[in-house]
């Protein structure tokens, strides 16, 4: 199989989604890989190493996608490059169709197989595509959140480890997964005074094993969600429904009550955002207020750690792409059911549930 590799060309989107080490594996497999010019520079890779590991570097991004049958990305495509698509092309990448549906609308005109990265799912149920970026975008919500605590940034002035004779800061996380769980370490490890809240009881009893009395959890409920979140300096949502929209958890009418220049960092903006005030945002212009408060939205947060973010998503995904390059599609989804639940559309028709009820669509089982 041809697999392209384009450039991405989302706002401060550094990283590639394949190294040059994950190319060489695919040539040493029989597979032919095309190299968008300059594709992987973001992450720190030259066209020369690319080229060294057998890869072609392509004339442009348009001779890319006339050459490749299966592209594949980091994120979503733009709408702009909906057009480079053609009938049978397989795209493989980080979707998050739940939240755009212009988007959907645009990939199912073109016929393709679209499968989602954060959809496909492990033999042991978990995300293995979504789980490193989750924990890189967790770790990364801490520390952005603490940078906008900062009074020049326009937070409240607040340091969440504090010192000595004047209490740390207020941290409520939203959510126990990937996301959760590594945004608790980051703030447990700065001395920051955490609370976590989620459904799942038996998740918050791991991490009060784990943290052995150095966080307080609740489970999720309005009462909690309201008590922990207007006590906060700092709220992270982590809240994930794979391929689905994400729940609404903190109205505006609760975060109006927030403290002013508390900060909200929404990780939940791919699947459209935990809060009722939640809009995306991109590294160019990344934060706004509502309400006093400071709203950080970036769908795209590991892309300004491309180098730690590209290898650990090759490392991720090459399995699934020697899969799905040696065996095709068809075969592929029909040996792995998790894989197969990662096809979000196919032939012009919604195979993904999640997706499906996001925006009133027909909803095709794709086996």
């Amino acid at each position: 199989m041809i697999i392209g590799v384009p450039k991405e060309i989302k706002d401060h989107e550094y990283r590639v989604s394949l190294t040059p080490d994950g190319a060489s594996a695919l040539r040493a497999a029989g597979h032919d890989v095309v190299v968008e010019p300059s594709a992987g520079e973001g992450s720190g890779f030259t066209d020369d190493e690319y080229r060294k590991a057998g890869a072609t570097i392509a004339k442009s991004k348009q001779d890319v996608f006339a050459q490749a049958e299966m592209i594949l990305k980091v994120k979503e495509p733009l709408l702009s490059e909906c057009a480079l698509f053609r009938p049978g092309h397989v795209l493989f990448t980080y979707l998050h169709l739940a939240s755009l549906p212009e988007l959907t609308k645009a990939l199912l005109a073109t016929k393709i197989t679209a499968i989602a990265y954060e959809t496909t799912v492990a033999k042991d149920g978990s995300l293995p595509m979504l789980k490193p970026m989750s924990e890189i975008a967790g770790r990364m919500s801490v520390q952005i959140g603490a940078h906008y605590l900062e009074k020049t940034q326009g937070g409240r002035g607040v340091l969440l480890a504090g010192v000595p004779g004047v209490e740390s800061g207020k941290v409520v996380v939203l959510g126990a997964g990937v996301v959760g769980t590594s945004a608790t370490r980051m703030a447990v490890g700065l001395g920051a005074k955490v609370t976590v809240v989620n459904l799942d009881i038996e998740r918050l009893r791991y991490l009060d094993d784990l943290y052995q009395g150095r966080i307080v959890t609740r489970a999720a409920s309005a009462a909690a969600i309201e008590q922990t979140v207007c006590g906060a300096d700092l709220v992270i949502g982590a809240v994930l429904v794979p391929g689905a929209k994400a729940p609404k958890l903190v109205p505006r009418a609760l975060l109006s009550r927030m403290k002013r220049g508390a900060v909200v960092v929404d990780v939940s903006v791919d699947q459209g955002g935990c809060f009722e005030t939640t809009k995306p945002t991109t590294h160019s212009d990344p934060v706004y207020v509502v309400d006093g408060v400071l709203h950080y939205c970036v769908a795209n947060m590991p892309g300004i750690v491309p180098r730690t973010s590209t290898f650990a998503l090759t490392n991720a995904t090459l399995p699934y792409v020697m899969r799905l390059a040696s065996d095709g599609v068809d075969r592929a989804i029909r040996a792995d059911p998790g894989l197969a639940k990662g096809v979000n559309l196919r032939d012009g028709q919604v195979t993904c549930q999640g997706v499906a009820d996001a925006h009133g669509l027909r909803f095709t089982p794709v086996l």
